[in-house]
C-alpha cells in the first residue's frame, strides 16, 4: 500500500532531486552531441552494462579495444591508419556518454526508491516518475540500436536511429520538466480550451519536429551540402528537389548515395525554422497585447523571444561554418539551444493555464 503526500506539500528534497535529474538529462544530450560531432559514437563496439563501467586500464586492454574498432566500417572507410592516441580521444567521449548514463541510473533509481518508501510522492507525481524511469530504460535500448547500426555497413550510425534516440531524449527532458512544474506549481494547470493554450501546444509540437529535423541534419551531414545562407548555393529551392525521379524509396532508405536526402532535410529544417520563428513572435505579441497576463508568463515570453534570437543566430553560424566539416562547438551550442527553446516553450505553455481568466479573449 503506497503512502502519498499532498500535491501542495512536495518535499524540498524531491524538488532538488527533480532539478538534478533534469540537469543530468540536459548534460547527457549535450555530451551525446559532442560524441556525435566528434565521430566518437562507434569507438566502443560492445555493450557491457556492468563490466563496461571501467575503461581500459593498461596498454594490452587499450590494444584490444583498438583492434575491435579497427574491424568497424568507420575505421576501414574513414579512419584507416588512426593512431592509438587519436582512438583514445574518441573512446573518451563515448565512454563518458555511457558513464553519465550509468550515473543517471543511480541518481534516479535509488532516491526514487527512498522517496517512494517514505511516501514523499503525491498521487499526481508518482505515476509520472514511473513513466520517466520506463522512458529512461527505453532510451538506453534505442541508444544501443543506434550504435549497432554503424557497426555493420555504414561508417556512421543510421540517421533515422539517431533521430529516434535524440527525440526520445527530448521527450524525457520535456516530461521531467513538466513534472518539475507540477511539483513547484501544483495548482497552476487548469485544463482550458483558450486559444493561447492550444496555440502554445502547437508551438511545442512544431519545435519538436524541428529538433527531429535537426537530428536528421546531423545524421545525414546535410549541413555540408549547402553551407550558405539565406540561399542554398544560390537557390531557395534546389533543382534536385524538383526532379521527380529523385522521389523514390531508395533515396530515402540509402540517403547517403546522393545529395537528394540531405538537400530535402536541410530545406525542411530551414523553412520550419522560419515558420516556427514567425509563429513564436506572433504568439508573444498577442499574449502580451492582452495586458492581463501573469508576471511569470510575461517573463516566459521575454525569455522565449531572447532564446529564439540566440537559436536562430546559432543555426545560421553553424550552417555557414560547415565548410568540409561540421563545427563541433557551434553544433553543440545549437543543439543545447534547441533544448532551452523547448524548455521555455513548455514553461510558457504551463503558465498559459495558470493565467487569469481575464485573458480569455487572447
Amino acid at each position: 500500500m503506497f503512502r502519498y503526500t499532498e500535491d501542495t506539500r512536495i518535499a524540498k528534497a524531491v524538488k532538488i532531486w527533480l532539478i538534478t535529474g533534469l540537469l543530468m538529462v540536459f548534460m547527457q544530450i549535450v555530451i551525446g552531441g559532442i560524441t556525435r560531432l566528434t565521430g566518437s559514437g562507434l569507438s566502443i563496439t560492445r555493450w557491457e552494462i556492468v563490466t563496461g563501467t571501467l575503461p581500459p586500464l593498461n596498454d594490452a586492454q587499450w590494444q584490444e579495444e583498438f583492434a575491435l574498432y579497427q574491424q568497424t566500417p568507420q575505421y576501414q572507410k574513414i579512419n584507416q591508419g588512426m593512431l592509438l592516441d587519436d582512438f583514445k580521444f574518441i573512446y573518451f567521449w563515448e565512454y563518458f556518454h555511457r558513464l553519465w548514463a550509468r550515473l543517471m541510473f543511480f541518481v534516479f533509481v535509488f532516491p526514487f526508491a527512498f522517496f517512494l518508501y517514505r511516501g514523499m510522492f503525491s498521487r499526481r507525481l508518482l505515476p509520472r516518475m514511473l513513466v520517466v524511469v520506463a522512458l529512461a530504460g527505453l532510451e538506453g535500448f534505442f541508444g544501443w540500436i543506434m550504435v549497432a547500426s554503424g557497426l555493420i555497413r555504414r561508417p556512421w550510425v543510421n540517421a533515422y536511429n539517431l533521430t529516434l534516440h535524440l527525440c526520445m531524449a527530448i521527450v524525457i527532458f520535456a516530461y521531467l520538466l513538466w513534472t518539475l512544474f507540477i511539483a513547484y506549481q501544483p495548482k497552476g494547470v487548469q485544463r482550458s480550451k483558450r486559444w493561447g493554450v492550444s496555440f502554445a501546444w502547437g508551438l511545442v509540437g512544431l519545435a519538436f519536429l524541428q529538433i527531429a529535423l535537426g537530428a536528421m541534419m546531423s545524421g545525414t551531414k546535410a549541413g555540408l551540402t549547402y553551407p550558405t545562407w539565406p540561399d542554398m548555393n544560390g537557390y531557395y529551392l534546389p533543382g534536385i528537389l524538383l526532379d521527380g525521379s529523385n522521389w523514390i524509396p531508395e533515396n530515402f532508405r540509402n540517403y547517403d548515395v546522393n545529395a537528394f536526402m540531405p538537400t530535402l532535410i536541410q530545406f525542411l529544417h530551414r523553412n520550419v525554422a522560419y515558420l516556427l520563428s514567425a509563429l513564436i513572435i506572433y504568439f508573444v505579441w498577442r499574449t502580451n497585447k492582452s495586458g492581463a497576463i501573469s508576471r511569470s508568463l510575461r517573463f516566459g515570453n521575454m525569455a522565449l523571444t531572447t532564446m529564439l534570437l540566440v537559436q536562430v543566430l546559432l543555426g545560421i553560424f553553424t550552417l555557414i561554418h560547415c565548410k568540409g566539416a561540421i563545427p563541433v562547438t557551434l553544433g553543440v551550442l545549437h543543439q543545447a539551444g534547441a533544448i532551452f527553446l523547448m524548455g521555455f516553450l513548455l514553461f510558457v505553455t504551463y503558465q498559459m493555464d495558470a493565467t487569469t481568466k481575464a485573458e480569455s479573449h487572447v
